[in-house]
């Protein structure tokens, strides 16, 4: 029997607020000593009371928006109750049944199609304190208890791994345009799980589903998503039932792991948050937020596809990361030419982010100062490789590009004179290459070229060589 995924996924998302959802405390806590940025509040010390915090109310409005979301007129906090080391009031303050976002979408283009996943709900909660387990104990960090929290819950659309991975950046790259979240989730300000289940294909009926919990890279993501399908495939093809669990990822041994049976929502016990009021939202407030919205990745794809002759694949790399396309759009500002600049970017300056696991944020050098290199190649003060050399170290030290040319000494040599001396030791030092040469075997002609750079360290103005030794080899010629 031939069987199809059905996969959900739940994302959480720290939000980039200076204080805690409902305290005083700093939300920046990534980094800090542990147990630094706690207060009675987000220690859920008796006789404490909370406080709405407003930026995030709004952010979560703002992703809501962005992800096509209906956004509710009437929403309240409620409390999930569960015991667990890293939860210090014994409950969770959270939204269960009347979240702030409801019934959005997101596209997302899989081998060349538009798939639409469906957004059941964006809500916002708490975040937990952060567990340390060492051998036999367990060391628990508070300062991360009460960080603003934001779930976004799919509908089970997702059919695949690579949807999923798809998915997950296509999310990750609205939240950053946003600027509602760093989204890294390699320090956990993203953080995502997937429910995953198998059905005969052709069924439209749900199979039993397998929580897979707190998977923290995009690559993860994809494979343990396929090794959970594997495993349920060989359950069902075995006459097995598929059990509702919830497991972990072990990345060392590229399994899923067993941690629990799984919840039912009634075994959270929620119940409305008494402490605080409900948030009454007025459509005034949802269309300020509405109107500050920035222009989205798709809408500058687009964008640069029509203004700037981009292909729909090029627009798409350019706008994923939003840093990456503003400093597209800066040197597009300064250089009339957006194809080239596009390869010089995606090319070159990619690969060194990509060598050195950096951001367009880190770049110690400006697009000002990256044109200046552009238009020195353009001059033929300096060829391509040379262009690629000084990038380099552009990117290490942030130096203006005249000036390391300057001190160098990288200049093309454009100087006729010195540039026949240099072709005539060539050939005298390659008295059998120019026999060959002489005697008709005119590919020859691409040695003594290499030779000429060789001996030029690579900055003999390659047009002007090339001229100069077609000339010296036919005056030989017609000796």
């Amino acid at each position: 029997m031939e069987y199809e995924a059905v996969i959900g996924m739940e994302v959480h998302v720290q939000l980039l607020t200076k204080s805690k959802m409902f305290c005083s405390c700093s939300a920046e806590t990534f980094g800090a000593e542990p147990n630094t940025l706690v207060c009675p509040v987000c220690l859920g010390m008796p006789g404490t009371l909370p406080v709405i915090n407003r930026k995030a109310v709004e952010y979560t409005i703002m992703t809501g928006l962005a992800l096509n979301c209906q956004i509710a007129e009437f929403a309240k906090f409620d409390r999930k109750n569960y015991f667990y080391p890293d939860l210090p009031k014994g409950y969770q303050i959270s939204q269960y049944d009347l979240p702030l976002c409801f019934n959005g979408w997101l596209d997302i283009e899989v081998d060349g199609q538009i798939r639409r996943i469906r957004i059941r709900r964006v809500h916002l909660e708490e975040d937990t304190a952060k567990l340390f387990h060492f051998g036999d104990y367990t060391l628990i960090d508070f300062n991360r208890a009460g960080v603003p929290l934001m779930e976004i819950v799919s509908e089970p659309d997702i059919r695949s791994p690579e949807e999923a991975r798809q998915y997950l950046i296509k999310l990750r790259t609205i939240l950053r345009y946003l600027g509602v979240s760093t989204a890294d989730m390699e320090k956990g300000a993203m953080r995502c799980e997937a429910n995953v289940s198998l059905r005969p294909k052709g069924s439209s009926e749900l199979g039993t589903r397998v929580e897979i919990k707190n998977i923290n890279s995009f690559r993860f993501v994809k494979q343990a998503l396929e090794y959970e399908i594997e495993r349920q495939k060989r359950l069902l093809e075995q006459g097995k039932k598929v059990e509702q669990i919830t497991v972990g990822w072990d990345e060392e041994k590229g399994t899923t792991v067993i941690q629990r049976t799984k919840e039912y929502a009634h075994d959270y016990r929620y119940f409305p948050e008494p402490d605080l009021p409900p948030l009454v939202i007025s459509r005034e407030w949802v269309e300020r937020i509405k109107a500050s919205l920035p222009e989205l990745p798709d809408a500058k794809s687009e964008r640069f596809q029509s203004q700037y002759g981009l292909s729909p694949s090029e627009a798409r790399t350019i706008t994923v990361e939003k840093e990456a396309a503003d400093f597209f759009e800066a040197c597009v500002s300064l250089y009339p030419n957006p194809r080239k600049l596009f390869h010089w970017i995606t090319g070159e300056i990619f690969r060194l982010l990509g060598e050195t696991g950096s951001t367009f944020d880190s770049l110690k050098f400006s697009p000002e100062s990256f044109i200046k290199l552009i238009n020195l190649v353009d001059k033929g003060t300096i060829n391509q490789n040379t262009a690629k050399s000084i990038l380099r170290e552009m990117f290490s030290t942030g130096e203006d590009p005249e000036k390391i040319v300057e001190k160098k000494g990288l200049a093309l040599i454009a100087d006729e004179a010195a540039l026949i001396k240099v072709i005539e030791e060539v050939l005298e030092a390659n008295p059998d290459a120019l026999e060959r040469y002489l005697g008709g075997k005119e590919s020859t002609f691409g040695f003594f070229m290499g030779q000429v750079m060789k001996a030029t360290g690579g900055r003999a103005d390659p047009n002007l060589a090339s001229k100069l030794l077609r000339e010296k080899l036919a005056q030989l010629k017609n000796r």
